[in-house]
């Protein structure tokens, strides 16, 4: 379960501690962070095979057998980061820069002692060339200054090593300079690439804030207008039901018992929906009874809906005196994936399950409709919905994700859909 400080300490390990306080923004940070690892691991598998191959194709006259050991140690250096970016790609978007000052001080070492010699060795010419792979890979992370870092080094480090090469093999200054230029020009346009890069993500992170913070808006006045509207119906329409059966009590003895009988039981009934109508709006028995006392009251309100599927509800893994900081969030899903359940599923029965074990809640929703639309995926599914003002289930899957969990949706192998909440939760 990710809290707060990890979120916190992911965002400035990244560069981006504007998003310090954004939960919901972690993953889009560490989406791209990982990203852009990936990219760095392919390139620095080709330094690591070029940098072999130099020294192995053409060995420098001086210490050839510490070049060799150096660009194996190097290669396998890179393979072990390609395999911990694949088993733990989170863990090297907040420490992936690390790699790029042992790319650096690898070439610096091997030009340098390759440059030793007093014979003429084209060694050193071969593996500088390999400097213009470290701006590359620097340019590809999402933090400026350590890029800046990086390639300002760089373009130093090769400037010394293009000197020290020129020495030995009689190389034309004009010509070094210019190679010193082309890549102090790769350095100037790696720093502002990684800022582009930077930028967008800082972009694209506020974007997805504003959503979140749009959303929660929504939700929050969606949430007002259903307590409101309860209050009303119980300090109104419910009021005068129950008025109205206690006068029909009064008449008894001087009207026709079976019209009073008729309008008793239309008023009854009334009363009953009313009632169920404002468990669903405002369920004050989910404080006063808990959360599996008010999922069955809820399964038992769209179960008695004309044309609505059969709903069961399971809370053997639920104790029902057991309060969480989950129990609104959870009712809340579990009442909107049974409204979608009964105006898109078309489904004749419906599953509820909640369980809650080792700190986290578990909600399983279960119909047997007509199931998830075969040529659409379920995130282009949430957005076409939401592009028609059907926030709902959008909404509570940003809510879900904000509070550190997860949502899913899946077909059923026997038809109809499986809908999967999981929410880290503290008992009270």
């Amino acid at each position: 379960m990710r809290t707060r400080s990890d979120i916190g300490g992911a965002a400035g390990h990244l560069g981006f501690p504007e998003f310090a306080d954004e939960p919901r923004i972690h993953d889009i940070l560490i989406d791209h962070a990982i990203r852009g690892i990936r990219v760095q691991v392919v390139l620095r598998l080709f330094l690591s095979l070029f940098v072999l191959l130099a020294v192995s194709l053409d060995p420098p006259a001086h210490a050839a057998a510490f070049s060799v050991v150096t660009a194996v140690l190097y290669a396998v250096w890179c393979i072990g980061g390609a395999v911990v970016v694949v088993r733990h790609p989170a863990t090297m978007a907040r420490c992936a820069w690390v790699a790029l000052p042992v790319d650096l001080l690898l070439l610096t070492a091997l030009a340098v002692v390759a440059s030793q010699s007093d014979e003429i060795s084209w060694t050193t010419d071969v593996l500088i060339s390999g400097f213009v792979l470290v701006p590359m890979i620097a340019a590809i992370a999402l933090q400026p200054t350590v890029c800046a870092v990086v390639v300002v080094a760089t373009a130093l480090v090769y400037a010394v090593s293009s000197a020290l090469a020129r020495s030995s093999n009689g190389e034309p200054w004009s010509v070094v300079v210019l190679r010193i230029l082309v890549v102090t020009a790769l350095a100037v346009g790696a720093i502002l690439l990684s800022r582009l890069q930077r930028s967008r993500v800082t972009t694209i992170g506020s974007l997805a804030a504003e959503r979140a913070r749009l959303l929660d808006a929504t939700m929050e006045i969606e949430e007002r207008e259903r307590r409101d509207l309860a209050d009303n119906l119980h300090d109104g329409a419910l009021q005068y039901v129950l008025a109205a059966r206690q006068e029909l009590a009064t008449l008894r003895d001087s009207a026709d018992p079976v019209t009073l009988d008729r309008v008793d039981g239309a008023l009854r009934d009334a009363a009953q929906l009313l009632r169920s109508t404002l468990s669903e709006l405002h369920p004050a028995v989910l404080e006063q009874a808990g959360l599996s006392v008010a999922l069955t009251d809820l399964a038992s309100s769209f179960g008695s809906r004309a044309g609505a599927p059969t709903v069961s509800v399971d809370t053997a893994g639920w104790p029902p005196e057991l309060r969480t900081s989950a129990d609104p969030l959870i009712f809340a899903t579990a009442r909107e994936l049974l409204t979608n359940v009964a105006k898109h599923a078309a489904a004749e029965s419906v599953e509820v399950t909640a369980e809650f074990d080792a700190g986290r809640a578990r909600l399983v929703v279960v119909d047997d409709g007509v199931g998830l639309p075969a040529d659409v995926d379920v995130e282009e599914l949430m957005r076409q919905r939401q592009a028609k003002g059907h926030i709902g289930l959008a909404s509570r899957r940003v809510r879900i994700e904000g509070a550190g969990g997860t949502m899913s949706l899946s077909d059923h192998p026997n038809g109809g859909t499986v809908a999967i909440v999981e929410v880290p939760a503290r008992e009270l």
